[in-house]
């Protein structure tokens, strides 16, 4: 008997110190498909006009908005305001329609006019379509996986599926490199807060933006900027 607790023992001992260091539930789900807790308006209490759960996905469209809602004022954007966020990996799968436009953004603080005035943001757009259906002509830092007005994604590494299909984005963010993937492709890096960063920070973009990128944690958020939006398996990882 006593064999056999010992050897049982043994088996334990091994089975505890082989366990990896990392498992999956460091993963923090934000949107699961089945509820929005933890979601609201920026800088508001509830979710705006137009966003709902429809078949376990987060969308926003403007058939979603009731005549009740005509004369909401708030913002329409969106943020996790469960809890802050530092250092991270954050993964996001989403689609928009043709001619799309959103984004998401990260280290959000409450308080100002718009997420734009003071978060980074992860740029999303319908980048073959946009220009014409708009009359707008992008310019390289508006299209999709730039750090918006700040640094440009390498188009040799960038694969953008088209309206209406799905795609995947990953932002990992460290004081010592940011990282924005776009459907399993790395497409750009930079240093936060370094000269070059603060060099393109005054260029010209955020001139009445003092407070843009300078907080190191804050919520998460999506942009509303008028067109239908899907997102769905939203999950985030402290590093």
């Amino acid at each position: 008997m006593k064999k056999i607790i010992y050897t049982i023992s043994i088996f334990a001992f091994i089975a505890c110190t082989e366990q990896p260091k990392k498992k999956a539930d460091d993963w923090i789900t934000l949107f699961d498909g089945t509820s929005l807790e933890g979601w609201r308006a920026y800088n508001g209490d509830q979710m705006p006009p137009g966003w709902k759960i429809v078949d376990e996905i987060l969308t926003f469209t403007t058939d979603q908005i009731l005549e009740k809602d005509y004369d909401y004022k708030g913002s329409r954007d969106i943020i996790y305001g469960a809890e802050e966020f530092d250092n991270f990996e954050l993964y996001v799968e989403w689609n928009i329609p043709k001619g799309g436009n959103s984004g998401i953004f990260y280290h959000l603080k409450e308080g100002y006019n718009g997420p734009p005035e003071v978060a980074p943001e992860y740029q999303l757009l319908d980048d073959e379509n946009y220009s014409e259906i708009h009359n707008y002509e992008l310019k390289d830092w508006q299209l999709t996986g730039a750090d918006y007005a700040m640094h440009v994604p390498d188009k040799t590494q960038k694969t953008l599926y088209p309206p209406g299909e799905w795609n995947s984005s990953r932002i990992v963010f460290t004081p010592e490199k940011v990282e924005h993937w776009l459907n399993g492709k790395k497409i750009l890096s930079f240093k936060p807060w370094t000269e070059d960063w603060y060099k393109r920070r005054n260029s010209g973009k955020w001139n009445n933006a003092p407070d843009y990128g300078k907080f190191k944690s804050g919520f998460i958020g999506f942009q509303d900027h008028g067109s239908n939006l899907s997102f769905r398996n939203i999950k985030i990882k402290r590093l």
